[in-house]
């Protein structure tokens, strides 16, 4: 498990299944801005790119979601979704201030299905931790990234390439 995860300097534990390329990305629920439900299943057969941050209401946070909304909009066979432990309404309202429409935006507040199932939750804080993962249209994960330092911005440039070249 991956167990160097720091924020602002400060170690923390990650808590749940560590996912690793060449894994069958594990199906998960989360809840739409909506308050619906949201299956993974909902995208097979599709190039996912899942962007997982601690709090849209940060700064970094707040440039990784905007920017993979605009690489999604701007290679619209690759679908985008943001995750974060946020309550939903937070995240309509941010996506609502950002003009934030293309990318899927999801809450896994309630229950941390998929920061169980991918390996992401910060358990001192109940936070999810940040990075990327890139699941092609096989269902397989393709790409993984812990970002250690849980300030630190993602490798946004490698996870665009390796899902532009799955679709």
């Amino acid at each position: 498990m991956i167990n160097n995860i720091t924020f602002g300097g400060n170690p923390l534990t990650l808590v749940g299944n560590e996912i690793k390329v060449g894994a069958v990305a594990p199906n998960f629920t989360a809840l739409k801005t909506d308050l619906s439900p949201f299956s993974l299943e909902e995208l097979k057969g599709k190039v996912v790119i899942i962007s997982v941050v601690p709090s849209v209401d940060t700064p970094v946070c707040e440039l990784q979601t905007i920017r993979f909304n605009t690489e999604a909009y701007e290679h619209g066979d690759i679908n985008v979704i943001t995750i974060s432990a946020d309550l939903p309404f937070a995240l309509g309202k941010f996506c609502a201030n950002k003009g934030i429409d293309t990318a899927i935006t999801l809450s896994d507040h309630k229950g941390l299905d998929f920061g169980m199932k991918y390996g992401f939750i910060l358990d001192e804080l109940r936070l999810l931790s940040r990075g990327i993962i890139v699941i092609g249209k096989d269902g397989i994960v393709k790409y993984v990234e812990y970002v250690q330092e849980v300030t630190n911005h993602p490798d946004y440039d490698k996870a665009m390439d390796i899902a532009k070249e799955l679709v």
